[in-house]
This record gives C-alpha cells, structure tokens and sequence, in this order.
C-alpha cells in the first residue's frame, strides 16, 4: 500500500496495463460453493471439471436405418428387430440378420455399420442395398467416448459457464458444479447537483445515471448488487453512505476521485481508514480513478462524468469482477479492425475512442466529450488510440474493444 488516503504523495499516473495488475492482484478472494449447474449461467469453474461418464457411452447410430454387418452386404439381410434411442435391441446381430435403427440409438452386438434407410429397400422382411453402401463401413456409426471419456477433462477452471458449457457439464454427469461465490457490490453515486432517477430536476441539477449505468454493468455478471445515492458533496455524507455497506466485497464509487474542492472521495476513505492501493490512471477518459481497501472491502472511485465512468468500469470494474469469480482470462482482448473514416493523431494519454462496428470497419463517434452520453449509447466499439498515436487514415487497422448489445461483452 502506498500509505493513508489522507498522506498519499501525488505520483505521476500508472500506465494502464499496470494499474490493471495492480487492482487484479488485490481482487476479493470468495469462498468456493456448489451450485446448481442450471444456476450457473455467467459463473466461472473454480476447479477443473472431469466428466463422471463417457458419451457416448456405447457405440450409436448417426442416422436411421438398420445396423448390419459389413460382410453380410450388399445382403439381403433378414430384419430381427429394432434399435431405438432409450430402447436398445436386446440381442446380438449374426450373420446375415439386421436390425432396424434409429439415430441416436444404440449400435447392437455384432453389428459394424448402419446402412442408411434411403439407401436400401425392404422386401418380406429383409432389407439390400440398393444405392451406396457406406464407406468406410463404420461411417454412419458414433464411436463409444466420441464426445468425451470417463475421468477426462472437460473444462478448466476457469471456464465462464454459458448454455454450452452447462450443457456439456450435465452431461458429464454433473449437477453441481464449483464456482466462487457471489461477490457483494455497493455502486455509489455522488454529487450536489445530482437527483434521483424520476425525480424533478432543475436546470442546475442532473438525473443520477452513472449509478444506474455502473450496476447494470456489474448485473451482466453473476453479483449481488446494491445502489446507494445520490450523495450528497459532503465528507460526512459520503462517509456514511460508506458505512452501510460493511460487508460488501467491493464498493464503486461515482464522482468525487479528483482533485477539485467538491472531490471528497479521498478525504472520506481517510476518514473511514481506508488504505490507498494506487490514484490516477495515464488514459482518457478516466484520468482520476482511484483504488483503496478498507480491511477486506476494495474500494474503486471512479470518474464522474458518463463516459469515464463507463470506460474505466469497463476497464477496471469489470475485469476486477471476472478475476473475483474466477475467470482464467479476466482482462478484455481487443480485435484488429479497419477505420471506415480517418481518426485525429493522439494526446498524451491512450485514448479509448467511442466507435461503432459493423463487423468489418469502425468508424469513431464525432463527439467525444466525456460527459456526452449519446455517443457512448450509440457506440459498440471503443478503439485504443495509443499515446502520442499518429493521424490514421481511413482504411488503417486500429486495435477495438467490440463491446456486447448491452456495452458490456
């Protein structure tokens, strides 16, 4: 720790890639739980998951027709049952005998290859070929463990756990799966001039919606989120509000983490105890983000206009949630993509430019304003302008963030 928020020497701002370790590297340790695999959309595997079973676990038929031996072809081979899937032919196929067989069903003893039904023609009970006979004879048949063995790995820890990963797990014979616990988050927005969202504003006042904007973010992933604020520009205020909320893993704050005469996040954390991890990042928008820990509650203050608000949630908030859950992979990866307009040469700090995507160009929003929300709600896209980055032209390939329909992805 650098020392007391109140004492913290002004330090030149980190680099982004260090600030990111540095917050990582503090991230809520939660504790491990079971839960129900039908329960864990959007949670991260905490162990390696090994499948209890093989699937499939016998050989299966890929396609309906009926399971033969491949010497006995091009036949006429007599009919003596049926396979169907749940309902497996209870005998053995000898020669010259098959089975009629449904996909999915299983392939029975004695039987190495599937002819297909439109393939062959059945006369008094016996089934020939009549168009192409399969080749390699096992063609139409799923091999026992196709999917997966027994005992082998079929996801890391690690893993975000979507509707193909939970579907996989169950059937490797898994209901409860290990994941972290959800983490507790508090989002706290504060500022004189902000209102209530719905309430009356005045011309000299703003609806309160970076708090809205920063729990809907932390709500795209599995965490029990609690909004407090608007709060009002006042130590004692702001102190409170932090109060409440003792047991959360991490507390957002909104507005305040700068230098100005009405910024109080800092001398409030001092108030409470808090300990400075690290103050002020080199990137625009989101200049004068701040991290502290209050035993062990993280604190992370970031900026109050919108679009810095979003950006470093975007950068910081949401990475720092996907490390606590147990993501193997917490920080986002940017794509190349081609600029479908020309883009100005940088400043002095990397630049996350507000952009929409069409899949192949980017074009940046004209208005770049870190307090302008219509860009940021039209964008799909941030791209990274390094610093001191030259004037690109249209038809350059940039570096982007693709940011999901909810902006979050």
């Amino acid at each position: 720790m650098e020392g007391r928020v109140r004492d913290a020497p002004r330090q030149p701002p980190l680099p982004l890639e260090e600030a990111q370790r540095r917050l990582l590297d503090l991230a809520p340790q939660l504790r491990m739980e079971h839960r129900a695999a039908e329960e864990c959309a959007g949670f991260y595997l905490a162990e390696p998951l090994k499948a209890q079973r093989s699937q499939p676990a016998r050989p299966v038929s890929a396609m309906d027709g009926y399971a033969c031996r491949a010497a006995d072809l091009p036949g006429p081979c007599r009919i003596v049952g049926e396979s169907a899937a749940g309902h497996p032919f209870a005998g053995r196929v000898a020669p010259g005998e098959a089975v009629r067989i449904s996909t999915g069903a299983v392939v029975p003893e004695g039987a190495d290859s599937v002819l297909l039904q439109e393939d062959c023609t059945c006369e008094a009970n016996h089934v020939r070929v009549t168009g192409e006979p399969p080749s390699p004879p096992h063609r139409h048949i799923r091999p026992a463990a196709m999917d997966f063995a027994s005992d082998s790995e079929i996801l890391p820890a690690g893993t975000r756990l979507g509707p193909a990963q939970i579907a996989l797990a169950i059937a490797g014979g898994h209901h409860l799966l290990p994941v972290r616990a959800m983490p507790r988050v508090t989002v706290i927005d504060s500022g004189d001039e902000l209102v209530a969202p719905g309430a009356a504003c005045g011309v000299h006042q703003l609806p309160a919606s970076n708090g809205p904007m920063l729990a809907a973010m932390a709500s795209a992933y599995p965490a029990a989120v609690t909004r407090v604020g608007p709060v009002p520009d006042s130590i004692d205020a702001i102190v409170a509000a932090l109060d409440t909320q003792p047991a959360a893993d991490l507390v957002v704050t909104s507005g305040g983490a700068s230098v100005g005469d009405h910024d109080l996040i800092r001398p409030a954390l001092a108030e409470i105890g808090a300990e400075l991890a690290f103050w002020r990042v080199a990137i625009k928008p989101g200049k004068p983000l701040l991290v502290a820990r209050r035993g062990k509650q993280l604190i992370l203050g970031l900026p109050g206009n919108p679009a810095s608000a979003f950006v470093t949630g975007w950068l910081f908030m949401l990475p720092l949630l996907r490390k606590a859950l147990g993501s193997a992979h917490p920080l986002p990866t940017t794509i190349p993509a081609t600029l479908g307009a020309p883009m100005a040469r940088g400043g002095s700090r990397m630049e996350f430019i507000r952009a929409r995507w069409d899949g192949e160009c980017v074009v940046p929003e004209s208005l770049q304003d870190s307090g302008a929300l219509s860009p940021l709600a039209h964008a799909n896209a941030l791209i990274v302008r390094k610093a001191g980055a030259p004037e690109r032209p249209a038809g350059d390939v940039v570096p982007t963030y693709v940011l999901g329909l909810d902006g979050v992805t």
